[in-house]
């Protein structure tokens, strides 16, 4: 028999084994790239954030509702956002205020995404977005803060400022909304107005001494009212004793005239008793522990000492 009519089985079997393994890897790798397509599809929205699809670079739509969301693999990129409030610390810049002095300005803006299709548009990224709202704001402080005396901007008490950082955000904001970012700020904050260090001393000294004259006015003020209130005082106790003195020599005259009243009732009801009261209170205005008297025989006083009585 012929080698060309002889059918090799074991080949045959060969060739089934290699197309059903070639059928299992293919399947196996459609499976594969399913799942990688799936999983490629698929991407989470976080708290906070939004997340912006695009097409060739184009913003086609943007979520910010969290939970899982859907895009067409390798068609669609997808870019995270922040969605929630960002404070942006802007360069410190020096200013020329109105009267020519020069003045070194440092403050912070807190701001938030509203439109990221229009900020991706227009501004591209998120830093991109802040350097255009720090020249926004440096451009309207330096406006502001130009027409201002270095005087009225240090001094809360007698500014003519009002309220800057209002005017400031609102201003920053039409410019924003003009040049259509796609963003926000909610306030704009001065941290910090200082002098350049050239200036600084000359500035302190001169501060010091307006803080010095405006103690010495208080302190001549206080020293006025000191010396007003003494004299007050003075006037008032001096009116006082003249009423109390005036008082008392009422009161001592009403006296002196009551014991002279009874005085002559006594003198009435006992004359000799009267007259030997007076004798003896004479004695004491005349007769001390140095008096040497001389006294006649027979006289009154004599008479009294001895003990001679009618």
């Amino acid at each position: 028999m012929s080698d060309e009519n002889v059918f090799d089985m074991n080949k045959n079997s060969s060739n089934k084994d290699i197309k059903r393994y070639t059928k299992i890897g293919i399947t196996i790798l459609g499976f594969i790239v399913l799942v990688f397509l799936i999983i490629s599809s698929m991407f989470v929205v976080k708290e906070g954030e939004y997340k912006v699809v695009r097409q060739f670079g184009e913003v086609i739509r943007y979520e910010k509702d969290p939970g899982l969301k859907f895009r067409v693999p390798i068609l669609h990129s997808v870019t995270t956002l922040p969605n929630k409030k960002i404070v942006y610390d802007v360069t410190e810049k020096e200013i020329n205020t109105l009267d020519k002095k020069r003045m070194i300005i440092d403050n912070y803006a807190v701001w938030e995404i509203t439109d990221p299709a229009a900020m991706i548009a227009n501004a591209r990224t998120e830093i991109n977005a802040e350097s255009r709202m720090g020249e926004f704001i440096f451009s309207v402080i330096r406006s502001e803060l130009g027409a201002m005396n270095y005087d009225e901007i240090i001094n809360e008490e007698g500014s003519t400022r009002g309220d800057l950082n209002s005017r400031v955000t609102k201003r920053v904001n039409d410019l924003l909304s003009r040049d259509n970012y796609g963003i926000q700020v909610d306030d704009v904050r001065i941290k910090r107005t200082d002098l350049p260090d050239e200036n600084e001393q000359s500035v302190f000294q001169r501060m010091i001494s307006e803080r010095e004259s405006k103690a010495q006015e208080y302190l001549s003020q206080g020293e006025a009212e000191k010396n007003r209130i003494i004299a007050q005082t003075d006037r008032d106790v001096k009116e006082m004793l003249s009423k109390a003195n005036a008082e008392a020599e009422e009161i001592r005259a009403q006296g002196e005239t009551e014991a002279a009243k009874i005085y002559n009732n006594s003198f009435k009801q006992d004359e000799d008793f009267y007259q030997l009261y007076r004798t003896l209170e004479s004695y004491k205005k005349t007769i001390d522990g140095e008096t040497t008297i001389i006294l006649p025989q027979g006289s009154p006083y004599t008479d009294l000492l001895l003990g001679y009585f009618e």
